[in-house]
C-alpha cells in the first residue's frame, strides 16, 4: 500500500500501482478531470501510483487543463486528417497560447473552406470516446513504426532519450512526451480557425507544410466566449481599418512589405510625429536628419555588418564603393556626434530622428504596417557620462510612461533583455562590461520601483536592453518602446569627450524609440481604438451635412472657414445624397463629430452635432463648439 496526499490534505491509501483515474472515480470527480498532477508534475490519468506522493487533479477550470486540452485536441485533427487525407505526413501539434495547431504534409491544398469537413471527423471520432493510451518504444522501434513519415523520423532522430513517447487512440499513433485527456470523449468544444503555410521546423530552407489552427475550450460557453473575441478582433484589425479609413496602402508593383501612407494615414503620422517631437524639445533633444543610405564600412565599423547582414537589403555596388540601406540610425549618430569636440558639460547630449529605415523581412512574416520592409523609428540616441546613466535611465522610462498614460495604454509589462553567455556568436565578447552594464539596468529598475522580468538571449548585440511589451487588443505581444545600453559603440568609433580633467573619456550610448516603430505604432493604435482616434489624432475631426444643399451650402462654408482658422480638420458632404446615407457614411469613417446643418442652425447662427459613438444631439453656438473643439485638440489625450 502506499499513501496519497489530496488537494483538501486528506490522506488516503491505496494498493501500489493502482491508477489515478481510479482515485478521481472513486471521489466521484472523474467527469470534472482533465489531467492529474502527481508531486508537482502533470501527468495522465492512467498513471500508476508507485510510492507515497501527492495528487492533485487537474479539471477544466484549471488554467493547467487548457494546454492539455488543445494538445488533445490537436491529435484529434491529426487523426481526422488521416481518415481524410490518406497519405498525409505530421510534423508537430502542440498548444498554444490560444488553441493548438498541427502542421502536415499533404499532397493536395487544404483551404479555409475544407475546414468544416475535417471538423465534422473530429467530432464523429470525439462521439466514439476512444481511449488514449500511452506507452513507450524504443528508438530503433519507434523508427519502424513511423518509417513512412519523414518529419517523424526527424523528430525521433532529436530525442535524447533511449526510449520515445507514444500515444495511440484507435488508428491514430502519434510521438508525443504528453500529457493527453483520458479519451476522445472528452474533447467536446472545439473549433478550427483558419490554415496557414509554414516552413518545417521554422527554417526558410526546409518544405513548406499546410499548417492549422484550432482552439479547444472545457465548456461550450467558454468557446463562444473566445469565438467573439475572434469576431471583435477581426472588426479590429488594423489591415481591415487601415483600408476602410484611408490611412495605408500596399502595391506588388511598389513591392510587398512597402506601405504607402494615404492623406489620412500621413496626416496621422504627422501629428504623432508632432506630439513625440513636443516631448521631446522639453526635454532637452536635438533633432536630426540623416540619409537613409549608408556605406557597408560604415556598419563594419559598428558590428552591424558581421552581426545583421542576412537581415538586411542586399548592397549596391556603385562608383567603387558599396552602399545599403540601413536597418537602424545608430551608425549615423555615432559619425554626427564625433564629427566634433564634445566636452562633460554637454553631456549628456541627446540626438533624435524621425528615421527611415529598411529590413529584409521574410514575406512570410509581413503583416501589414505592423511588421514591413520599409519604416520610420522615432528614435534617439543619448550620450553621457557612466554616472549619468541612471539619470538617463530614469528619465527616459518616465517619458515612455507619461506617453502610455496619455494614450491610457494599461496592459504592458517592462521586459529587461539580457543576453545569453553561451552564445559568443551573437554578442560582443566583454564579459565584463556585460556584467556591468545589465547590474546597472537592475538598479535603476528597482530605484524606479518598475516591476520587470528578465529575458535571456534577447539582448541586442552590442548591449542589454530595457523592451515595453504592450498587450495588443487582438492578442499579439508588440514591442512598442525599446531602452538600450551600449558601451561597445562608442568604443568601435572612438568617441570620446573632453572629462573635468581635461583628459579625454569614454561615453556610454542610450539607444531609446518611445513610439518605436511609428508604422507598427500607428498599427496598433488603430487596433487599440477599433479605429476610432482621439480628436486630436483624427484625420477628419468634424464632417458637415447639410439638410438641403440649395439652403445651406453657404452657411457650411462659414464654418469650415473658421474650422481651418483655427485648426480644425473639417470637410464638408456636398454630395447629391440621402442625408441617412451619409451620416451612415460618417459613422463608418468614424469622424468624431458630426455636424447636422437646417434652417434653426442658419438662423441663429447654431451648430447641431453628434459625438461618434453616441446617440444623443448637442446643440450649442458656433463660438462654445469651436473652443470645445480647440480644447479637446490642444489637451492631445
Amino acid at each position: 500500500m502506499v499513501k496519497v496526499k489530496l488537494l483538501d490534505g486528506s490522506v488516503k491509501e491505496v494498493e501500489q500501482g493502482s491508477l489515478a483515474v481510479s482515485i478521481a472515480k472513486e471521489l466521484g470527480i472523474l467527469k470534472k478531470c482533465v489531467v492529474a498532477k502527481l508531486n508537482g508534475k502533470l501527468v495522465d490519468l492512467k498513471t500508476p501510483i508507485e510510492e507515497d506522493s501527492e495528487l492533485v487533479f487537474v479539471t477544466f477550470e484549471d488554467k493547467e487543463a487548457f494546454e492539455v486540452l488543445n494538445h488533445s485536441c490537436a491529435h484529434l485533427m491529426a487523426q481526422a486528417m488521416k481518415h481524410l487525407y490518406p497519405g498525409t505526413l505530421y510534423g508537430v501539434g502542440p498548444a498554444i497560447e490560444e488553441g493548438f495547431y498541427y502542421d502536415f504534409g499533404v499532397s493536395a491544398p487544404i483551404s479555409n473552406e475544407d475546414l468544416d469537413k475535417i471538423e465534422q471527423e473530429m467530432k464523429k471520432i470525439a462521439k466514439e470516446n476512444l481511449p488514449v493510451n500511452h506507452y513507450k518504444l524504443s528508438k530503433k522501434e519507434a523508427k519502424e513504426k513511423f518509417k513512412g513519415d519523414k518529419y517523424k523520423l526527424e523528430l525521433i532522430d532529436a530525442i535524447e532519450d533511449d526510449e520515445v513517447g507514444i500515444y495511440e487512440q484507435g488508428d491514430y499513433v502519434d510521438v508525443c512526451r504528453g500529457p493527453h485527456v483520458i479519451s476522445t470523449g472528452v474533447l467536446k468544444n472545439f473549433k478550427l480557425l483558419s490554415v496557414a503555410g509554414a516552413y518545417w521546423r521554422g527554417d526558410s530552407k526546409n518544405d513548406v507544410l499546410t499548417r492549422i489552427y484550432g482552439t479547444c475550450w472545457g465548456s461550450e460557453e467558454e468557446l463562444n466566449e473566445y469565438l467573439a473575441i475572434l469576431e471583435d478582433r477581426k472588426a479590429r484589425d488594423h489591415r481591415k481599418l487601415g483600408k476602410q479609413l484611408g490611412i495605408f496602402m500596399f502595391d506588388d508593383l511598389v513591392g510587398k512589405g512597402l506601405p504607402m501612407w494615404l492623406p489620412n494615414g500621413f496626416t496621422v503620422r504627422r501629428l504623432l510625429a508632432d506630439y513625440i517631437m513636443d516631448k521631446e524639445i522639453d526635454l532637452g533633444y536635438q533633432h536630426v536628419l540623416t540619409p537613409a543610405l549608408g556605406n557597408v564600412e560604415l556598419y563594419k565599423t559598428s558590428g552591424h555588418w558581421a552581426h545583421y547582414k542576412d537581415d538586411m537589403f542586399p548592397k549596391m555596388d556603385v562608383d567603387n564603393e558599396s552602399y545599403v540601406l540601413r536597418p537602424m540610425n545608430c551608425p549615423h549618430h555615432m559619425v554626427m556626434y564625433r564629427s566634433q569636440l564634445h566636452s562633460y558639460r554637454e553631456l549628456p547630449l541627446k540626438i533624435a530622428e524621425i528615421a527611415a529605415d529598411f529590413r529584409f523581412e521574410a514575406s512570410g512574416a509581413l503583416t501589414g504596417i505592423e511588421r514591413t520592409r520599409a519604416f520610420y523609428q522615432n528614435d534617439s540616441h543619448i550620450f553621457c557620462m557612466p554616472n549619468q546613466i541612471g539619470e538617463v535611465f530614469k528619465e527616459v522610462t518616465k517619458l515612455i510612461l507619461d506617453v502610455y498614460n496619455d494614450f491610457g495604454f494599461k496592459n504592458y509589462k517592462f521586459r529587461l533583455s539580457l543576453r545569453d553567455p553561451k552564445d559568443v556568436e551573437k554578442y560582443f565578447g566583454n564579459d565584463e562590461l556585460w556584467d556591468k552594464s545589465e547590474s546597472q539596468l537592475r538598479e535603476v529598475l528597482k530605484e524606479l520601483g518598475v516591476e520587470y522580468y528578465e529575458a535571456i538571449g534577447e539582448a541586442a548585440f552590442y548591449g542589454p536592453k530595457l523592451d515595453v511589451q504592450v498587450r495588443s487588443a487582438i492578442g499579439h505581444d508588440v514591442t512598442l518602446s525599446t531602452i538600450q545600453l551600449d558601451y561597445q559603440l562608442p568604443e568601435r568609433f572612438d568617441l570620446c569627450y573632453i572629462d573635468e580633467k581635461g583628459e579625454k573619456a569614454r561615453p556610454v550610448v542610450v539607444h531609446r524609440a518611445i513610439l518605436g516603430s511609428m508604422d507598427r505604432f500607428v498599427a496598433f493604435l488603430l487596433e487599440e481604438t477599433k479605429g476610432v482616434l482621439p480628436t486630436w489624432l483624427a484625420p477628419v475631426q468634424v464632417v458637415l451635412l447639410p439638410v438641403n444643399l440649395h439652403l445651406h451650402v453657404d452657411y457650411c462654408d462659414k464654418l469650415l472657414a473658421l474650422c481651418k482658422k483655427y485648426k480644425i480638420r473639417a470637410k464638408a458632404d456636398y454630395r447629391e445624397e440621402k442625408l441617412g446615407y451619409k451620416i451612415r457614411e460618417a459613422q463608418v469613417q468614424k469622424i468624431p463629430y458630426q455636424i447636422v446643418i437646417g434652417d434653426k442652425e442658419v438662423a441663429e447662427n447654431l451648430v447641431t452635432y453628434r459625438e461618434y459613438g453616441k446617440q444623443e444631439q448637442v446643440t450649442v453656438s458656433v463660438d462654445e463648439f469651436i473652443q470645445m473643439m480647440v480644447e479637446k485638440i490642444n489637451n492631445r489625450k
